[in-house]
């Protein structure tokens, strides 16, 4: 059997390599000025002055080419697909209870973009959130969902990010009532576009009732750490080489909480410390090398982990 199906009590877990993290508390929410993680020194639209929208149409206006420009959302706006977002854009939503509802957004083949403190939910046969091509972008204090009345193929993913996409933060979003969460790189068959790409960090998001893809992640990077991930299937998923660090994250209701080994694909690697696995199995059979990641960051203990994130994740929070 190639690989190894383990099922580790929550302290056991905790302890494993708690000294490795750097376990400074960060205050709930933590609505700062800028990402941490790969998705560093995006900046968005800076300070640009800020033009708000209520409407589709002067939405699309709005984002529309690449100059620096800030976009605030007033309300919920409906739409059917995708809307493009241009380069050097912030994108952010007014109050706790502005976005899009029956579709979502979509960054191709381009840089600096911030997208904040939006619902979106209910993107059909779409994405809430693509990232296809594109670099430098961070996506933070989102609520981001659907339902599971529907078959898993009635939405698409809640942040899939493609095509060599690279420099990624994802932070402190809410991912609820969903099959497929969050897939990093989308084909088996892609390596030679998405190699050496694919970077992307993982902080503070609660994803709660996403059944899988909590991401699953091809080719790239990953730093998936201090996340809440309650009633999954199968949550952090490593595959076609992929290199994976999972740290003082917090799993419940989960039934494998990492994998690297599935029938269909070429294993992946992960590393894993500080996790409380809440008695999920993990099945991991290579462990691979990223244990540091190039940048600076403060990871919590997974004891404090369910507390920050759910008082500070989702949208109306910052």
């Amino acid at each position: 059997m190639r690989t190894q199906r383990l099922i580790a009590p929550a302290a056991a877990a905790v302890a494993l390599g708690a000294a490795a993290a750097l376990v400074s508390p960060q205050a709930a929410g933590a609505a700062a000025a800028s990402p941490v993680g790969f998705g560093a020194g995006t900046t968005g639209g800076g300070s640009a002055t800020a033009v708000t929208v209520s409407t589709l149409d002067a939405f699309k206006a709005a984002v529309a080419g690449g100059s620096a420009k800030v976009v605030k959302v007033n309300g919920l706006i409906s739409l059917s697909g995708q809307v493009d977002i241009g380069s050097n854009t912030t994108v952010l939503g007014v109050g706790s209870s502005s976005g899009f509802t029956g579709g979502g957004l979509r960054l191709k083949k381009v840089a600096n973009v911030v997208i904040r403190n939006l619902n979106i939910s209910k993107a059909v046969k779409t994405d809430a959130i693509t990232v296809q091509g594109s670099t430098k972008v961070w996506i933070d204090h989102n609520s981001l969902s659907s339902d599971r009345d529907h078959g898993k193929d009635h939405y698409d993913g809640l942040v899939d990010i493609t095509h060599a996409s690279d420099y990624v933060t994802v932070s402190w979003n809410t991912f609820k009532d969903h099959y497929k969460g969050s897939l990093v790189g989308h084909s088996d068959n892609n390596a030679s576009e998405d190699t050496g790409h694919l970077r992307v960090t993982y902080h503070h998001n609660w994803f709660d009732n996403v059944n899988s893809r909590i991401p699953s992640l091809r080719f790239g990077t990953g730093h998936f750490y201090d996340n809440y991930v309650v009633g999954a299937e199968t949550a952090v998923h490593s595959r076609m080489g992929a290199q994976m660090l999972v740290e003082n994250n917090v799993f419940r209701d989960t039934q494998v909480a990492v994998t690297t080994s599935r029938d269909s694909d070429v294993d992946g690697y992960a590393n894993l410390r500080g996790n409380d696995l809440g008695g999920a199995a993990t099945e991991v059979s290579r462990t691979g090398t990223f244990t540091s990641p190039p940048y600076g960051y403060t990871a919590e203990p997974a004891s404090t982990v369910v507390a920050s994130v759910t008082a500070g994740a989702g949208a109306g929070r910052i």
